[in-house]
């Protein structure tokens, strides 16, 4: 081994082409989607030295038993339990190391601690532990239906089956063509290209970002006024475990960034595409450009934060980071509220993250009104409301065509807004300069910290529609409300007091024994 500062990661993706070994935070070791076995104990391997395994037995996806490996694809379509795929194969190489190790699904509690070295920004956790208790079961599946329900939550073009859950989604950083020149942001504006991920790196001199011990605060204060409920949010990072990256031939058109998932809207705006098509020219050779953890942190777009005080008639003033269309967003779901848009130092920001504006309209509209259900752009609906122990959703997006699919997609939006409004924060300085850069400093809500979350299902008969976003609203507005309706977004997990640490032995059994409840609309 040439460079003995060289990562199993690094030699496991680069060397040996195990491209189920996925990179989604790497050297900061906190995502867990490297995972790999090592003499059969689950270690994350992008910060592994390679020194330091000589003779010992690493296994990887691709290595494990091939009944095993399918039975475990099998257990994650069979729940939903896997949409993107790219934290998949990493979780799949904990599970087989908890079963060989004699852990069951009799007591899910078993999975606190081990899923805590993992991050999963689609499902919501809950499908991933059903997926646990599911090994060794398949069901049949129309896999035209399937990905078209996809489809429509994702916003996106995406496919469903056993694939996916290895983590063959079809991401840029794994069918880069073999040769390909890298390329990475020089931390001056401009970019590092050079034969490996390693070396340019290197030589761009990146420093490992850290979590900030300082405090966060709303960048925009709440407009004067005699408001009946006000609201602050902060800024939030998307999270989406695949960072952006794009490859190009000469000559060619780029990969997309998106590979089996929209990542939210998250990537939409991203130009990794456009370089690496212009780099690939200038070298004449294939070059693959990707972001670090930090780089897709400090680079890529935000949901604009937004700082608002309305009426229970539905009038109201709302400032908000200037962005492209947010305006339109807003006043389309909340015509009473009047639309300032204002300068505010940090990173960029887009409307195309999911529900951006109007999701924050409709709250505090429903919130001001004291109504539960949301309506989507594109006509689903959603209500939602803590029960206990439980989050209690139902959802209605027309023809369900999968329900195991729509499920794990409202579970997965359930998620995102319970952890959005609880805990999700960045701090950004006043000079705009962001000092949050490692995946754990986001404020992403765990699994053990996640409620049970019941999903009802209403067929309307009528044509399939989104109706996570729906969901995702709905989760917010539950939230707040049970908060109290603070006047600051993240509100705190603590103060959902009613909510006590999942107990999901016993609660969330009793969700999984009734996953998803139909019903039919009169």
């Amino acid at each position: 081994m040439e460079d003995e500062r060289a990562t199993l990661l690094t030699v496991l993706r680069d060397q040996c082409d195990k491209t189920s070994v996925k990179d989604g935070c790497a050297p900061q070791g906190q995502c867990g989607c490297c995972t790999v076995l090592i003499d059969g104990q689950a270690r994350v391997s992008c910060v592994t030295p390679v020194r330091r395994i000589a003779g010992r037995v690493i296994t990887t996806l691709e290595g494990l038993p091939p009944d095993e490996r399918d039975a475990w694809a099998d257990a994650f379509v069979s729940t939903g339990g896997s949409q993107c795929g790219f934290c998949t194969p990493g979780i799949i190489c904990r599970f087989s190391a908890l079963r060989a190790q004699g852990i069951d699904a009799t007591d899910d509690t078993k999975l606190d601690n081990p899923l805590a070295a993992h991050l999963c920004r689609c499902t919501g956790w809950q499908t991933i532990e059903e997926a646990f208790d599911a090994f060794g079961t398949q069901r049949t599946i129309d896999p035209d239906a399937a990905a078209r329900r996809a489809n429509i939550e994702g916003g996106a073009e995406q496919q469903v089956g056993r694939s996916v859950a290895l983590g063959q989604g079809g991401f840029a950083a794994d069918t880069a063509p073999a040769g390909a020149l890298v390329a990475v942001p020089d931390g001056s504006g401009g970019w590092m290209v050079g034969e490996t991920l390693a070396e340019v790196r290197a030589r761009s001199g990146k420093v490992q970002g850290r979590r900030t011990t300082a405090a966060a605060d709303a960048p925009i204060p709440v407009p004067d006024g005699d408001w009946d409920i006000t609201l602050q949010t902060s800024w939030v990072e998307p999270a989406h475990l695949e960072t952006e990256v794009s490859w190009c031939e000469p000559g060619g058109s780029p990969s997309s960034p998106l590979a089996n998932g929209g990542a939210f809207g998250a990537k939409v705006d991203s130009d990794v595409s456009e370089m690496a098509q212009r780099l690939a020219n200038e070298h004449g050779r294939a070059v693959k450009v990707v972001l670090s953890r930090e780089d897709s942190v400090r680079i890529g777009a935000k949901r604009p934060p937004i700082a608002a005080g309305i009426n229970a008639d539905g009038t109201g003033r709302i400032t908000v980071v200037r962005t492209p269309g947010i305006s339109d967003a807003i006043t389309t779901v909340a015509p009473g509220l009047a639309v300032d848009e204002v300068d505010v130092p940090g990173p960029p920001t887009s409307t195309s993250l999911r529900g951006a504006g109007w999701v924050e309209a409709a709250v505090l509209l429903a919130a001001a009104r004291d109504e539960a259900e949301i309506v989507g752009p594109s006509g689903g609906r959603a209500s939602a409301v803590f029960d206990g122990e439980r989050l209690l959703v139902t959802v209605e997006a027309g023809e369900p065509l999968d329900e195991v699919v729509l499920r794990s997609y409202c579970i997965g939006a359930a998620h995102m807004a319970y952890s959005w409004v609880t805990s999700e924060q960045l701090h950004v300085d006043a000079e705009g300069e962001i000092h949050d850069l490692t995946i754990r400093s986001f404020g992403i809500v765990r699994a053990a910290d996640t409620p049970p979350i019941e999903i009802t299902i209403t067929d309307s008969g009528a044509a399939p529609v989104n109706g996570s976003d729906a969901v995702f609203a709905a989760v917010a507005l539950a939230t707040w409300r049970q908060s109290g309706f603070a006047s600051s977004w993240p509100t705190a997990i603590a103060s959902i007091s009613t909510i006590p640490p999942r107990g999901r032995a016993s609660t969330a059994k009793a969700a999984r024994a009734g996953r998803v409840s139909p019903k039919q609309s009169m």
